[in-house]
């Protein structure tokens, strides 16, 4: 049971580490990606989520209350 238990705590804790990744540095990683898969033109925001409906979500961040949008120009 102990196990168990000890178990469930760490997943919580590698769960909500995750979900509060600053957004300006998960915004940077996309970006680097992008970067290196050889598109010059595009254009990444971080939006409220839910608010956006005609870009792409390619990220989550802030707990889940925002998201990283990307559009191609």
């Amino acid at each position: 049971m102990k196990k168990v238990l000890f178990a469930a705590g760490l997943m919580a804790l590698a769960g909500s580490a995750f979900a509060a990744k600053d957004c300006e540095e998960l915004k940077g990683e996309i970006d680097a990606k992008i970067q290196a898969n050889g598109v010059s033109s595009y254009t990444l925001e971080i939006v409220d989520k839910g608010s956006v409906t005609d870009r792409q979500v390619v990220g989550t961040c802030a707990a889940g209350s925002k998201e990283i949008v990307y559009q191609r120009n």
